[in-house]
């Protein structure tokens, strides 16, 4: 086993990564001055005790945890089982989120019942809508899976920073920085999803949901730079 994978397989080494990111992240919240936009819809509805699907692209994952009010209600993600997956799903629970580890050697249909099993308890679901590995700004049809099967309101969120630190990972995912100017922006996207939908619908909804994310990133982007 090489060097690079035994630090990788490291729960001390993982646990101190995780901290190093919450630490960094909190400071970041703590010091910067943000604008947060458009989230009245989606507290609303979490106060009426309905759960929702709030979806974002990768890059911005890192500050997921103040695009999400998880005062008013609880929230679980969905990571990957890898080690990128794990940590992610680590630093999620430092603020509050729940996660649910999408293992491929599990059966799907376990999964599944486990999932809308937690959505019917009141749960809302996070999803990185081109995770865990790309391409980046691709949305995959797993946001679209979970709007069919559980019909709940989809929201769309980002955030954007004057001064961020860019990670060397597949989609650059942004760290921001201290005594920044930042934006939390919120969407909601009203497009309906039927239940049942052929191949050209699905991609017609998947390619929709794509363009409104990124309609709702570069704006945050422009926000910043302004």
């Amino acid at each position: 086993m090489s060097l690079r994978k035994k630090l990788a397989d490291s729960e001390r080494l993982q646990s101190w990564v995780v901290s190093l990111l919450e630490r960094r992240v909190r400071k970041a919240w703590r010091s910067s001055r943000w604008q947060r936009i458009g989230f009245e819809p989606m507290e609303d509805s979490l106060r009426a005790g309905e759960p929702v699907i709030v979806v974002l692209w990768h890059q911005r994952l890192m500050m997921s945890p103040y695009l999400f009010p998880t005062e008013l209600g609880p929230i679980f993600t969905l990571t990957s089982a890898a080690r990128a997956g794990r940590l992610a799903g680590q630093f999620q629970t430092r603020f509050g989120m729940e996660t649910i580890s999408m293992n491929s050697r599990e059966r799907h249909v376990t999964m599944s019942r486990q999932i809308l099993r937690k959505i019917k308890e009141g749960y809302s679901i996070g999803i990185a809508a081109d995770g865990p590995r790309g391409p980046a700004r691709v949305c995959s049809t797993v946001p679209l899976v979970w709007a069919r099967s559980a019909q709940k309101r989809v929201f769309v969120v980002t955030f954007s920073a004057d001064n961020v630190r860019a990670l060397p990972t597949w989609d650059e995912m942004w760290v921001p920085r201290p005594r920044a100017k930042g934006v939390l922006l919120c969407e909601e996207w009203t497009t309906p999803v039927p239940r049942k939908m052929d191949a050209a619908q699905e991609e017609a909804l998947r390619l929709d949901l794509e363009n409104s994310l990124n309609a709702l990133s570069d704006r945050a982007d422009k926000m910043v730079r302004s």
